[in-house]
């Protein structure tokens, strides 16, 4: 058996250019829902992830703004692809494979989104700490992740909505 790794790690969680093949690819393979909203990494470091999802035609609803659907994929994909990537540096370090779900999903939603919305992400940290957790473990972890809904384009920068998804987390043997 392989020594178990840890999510640790000083570099950025995945560049972008790499993180957005991977998601085309899991929005093609895995998820068609995620390739048909054209979602796109526009930052992954380790503070934060950041996703964007262009309001067009396959994500308004019937007054123009964004579908609530649209916001919940979004909201998935900061939180999930946060996880993800940790989870596949593990893999590959250690060949320890880790299954994610999301238990619950908790949505306000502030204003109407008229425009691209960025998803936003910024516990990377504790994210890593879950994955480390769920390695050394073996057991079912989970955690409360938030995520922030902003739209650039609007005036005034508070957001749009605002996400909370529990992330559980168990090594699979």
């Amino acid at each position: 058996m392989r020594p178990i790794a840890s999510a640790e790690a000083s570099e950025p969680a995945v560049p972008v250019a790499k993180a957005n093949w991977f998601l085309r690819w899991f929005g093609l393979m895995k998820v068609p829902l995620i390739g048909y909203v054209r979602a796109q990494i526009v930052e992954s470091s380790s503070e934060r992830t950041v996703v964007k999802v262009p309001l067009s035609r396959r994500t308004k609803n019937h007054l123009g703004s964004m579908y609530f659907g649209a916001l919940a994929i979004g909201a998935d994909l900061s939180a999930g692809a946060t996880a993800m990537f940790l989870i596949e540096r593990v893999r590959r370090a250690s060949g320890t494979k880790v299954s994610l779900v999301f238990k619950d999903v908790k949505g306000t939603f502030l204003r109407r989104p008229d425009g691209d919305v960025l998803f936003e992400c910024v516990d990377v940290p504790g994210v890593k700490a879950l994955v480390d957790e769920a390695v050394r473990t073996g057991e079912r972890v989970e955690r409360a992740v938030p995520v922030t809904c902003r739209c650039p384009t609007m005036e005034g920068d508070g957001p749009v909505a605002e996400f909370v998804l529990t992330l559980s987390l168990k090594r699979r043997d």
